[in-house]
Parts: structure tokens; sequence; C-alpha cells
């Protein structure tokens, strides 16, 4: 069982990205999915989140009203949109799926992880 992350790229400041989280066995429908990123030498950080119903979202403050979270059940995806992109979000960027229902934190114990898109942007 996988996911794949993708939709990557090098992009200048103020543009737009949008990734894509597919899993190659299973149905996202029952899966919370999460987005995480990571630079080098840093801590993996939680960016957004979106429930098992749709309903539970959740977003890094740094992202809050540039990145939005979304199911695409026809694609069996979960998108990233990410829009007004800065430099700081220069990242390897990660989904995970795990069951918990709701999104509540971004500790708890993700049983799925895809392989991680570079996401650059720069001037």
């Amino acid at each position: 069982v996988q996911l794949q992350a993708s939709g990557g790229g090098l992009v200048q400041p103020g543009d737009s990205l949008r990734l894509s989280c597919t899993p190659s066995e299973f149905t996202l429908d029952y899966y919370t999915i999460a987005w995480f990123r990571q630079v080098p030498g840093k801590e993996r950080e939680g960016v957004s989140c979106i429930g098992s119903s749709d309903t539970s979202t959740m977003y890094a403050d740094s992202v809050k009203g540039r990145f939005t979270v979304s199911r695409d059940k026809v694609k069996n995806a979960v998108l990233l949109q990410m829009n007004s992109l800065k430099p700081e979000d220069t990242a390897v960027y990660y989904c995970a799926a795990g069951l918990f229902g709701t999104c509540s934190s971004w500790k708890v114990p993700y049983e799925y992880w895809g392989q991680g898109t570079q996401v650059t942007v720069s001037s």
C-alpha cells in the first residue's frame, strides 16, 4: 500500500501549485489525509489536514488563507491548492493517511506515507 504525492515544482513567489495525493491500492474516502512538509535540517511540519467527512479541516498558521485542501472523489485523490507561494514554503511535501475521523493533531500516528514531492519557490 502506497501513497503518491505529486505536483511539485519550481515556481516564483506569488505563483500557485496544486499537489495531489493518490493511493495505490485503497480508497481515500474513509481516511483522514494530512499534508506535511520538511526542509533538510528541520523538523517535519504539519501543513494541512482533511478529515474523512470533509467537514473537518486544519491548517498551519503559516498557510492559512493561502492553502486549501480538498478531495477529488472521482479521482480518489486529495488535493492541496497552494496560492501566493512564498520562498519559506520551499520544502518536500508529503501526504499521509490514517483512520482518525477528524483532524485534531499533527502528532497522531498516520499509517501510510507518500514519498514526497519537492516544492521550490524562488525568484
